[in-house]
């Protein structure tokens, strides 16, 4: 599998559980354990605005943020559509980008200002790497509160959109084991 496959899956890993993750944020209710719910929803803001700092990086120009964060807190609904867009932005360029392009380094500022490089396929990584890393402390986050987090492994992304792997389950242990 090239690199550019195994991103492609990965990104679309990523915008589906960042889908999942702000739909259920969307529907607890507001008055029900609200600083959990608010601290829930800044961090999903701040997977928000790094994969925005990153995708500007990738593309050459100012992202114009001063830190990981926004001073305001966007309401779920607007944040589910927000994600949705630059989760789509990455998935396309990844279609553009060659496999050449994706090993080419590219020299950025962090938003504390110290100095960074990464491929561009580190850079694509990470910010998969990042959110996933958030989306689990705010399920833990929401575990304290008896809240139930979507169960976006990427096994069950993988095996939801492609229910044919699931066939793969079938076959005898022989097969399996490589012994036929």
């Amino acid at each position: 599998m090239s690199a550019k496959t195994l991103l492609k899956g990965i990104l679309a890993y990523q915008a589906w559980a960042n889908d999942e993750l702000v739909e259920k944020l969307a529907r607890m209710d507001p008055s029900s354990d609200p600083g959990i719910r608010h601290a829930a929803i800044r961090l999903t803001n701040h997977i928000h605005v790094v994969s925005r700092i990153f995708a500007a990086h990738l593309k050459g120009v100012a992202h114009g943020y001063a830190s990981d964060n926004t001073p305001d807190t966007p309401e779920p609904r607007a944040l589910r559509t927000a994600l949705a867009e630059v989760d789509g932005w990455y998935l396309d360029y990844l279609e553009t980008a060659s496999e050449q392009e994706l090993g080419d380094p590219v020299a950025f500022t962090f938003t504390d200002g110290d100095e960074g490089c990464m491929t561009r396929q580190e850079m694509l990584t990470h910010v998969v790497l990042h959110g996933s890393y958030h989306r689990g402390e705010i399920g833990r986050m929401l575990a304290e509160i008896a809240v139930s987090s979507p169960w976006d492994t990427y096994a069950v992304h993988l095996h939801r959109f492609e229910p044919a792997r699931r066939l793969q389950g079938e076959r005898e242990p022989a097969e399996i084991d490589g012994d036929t």
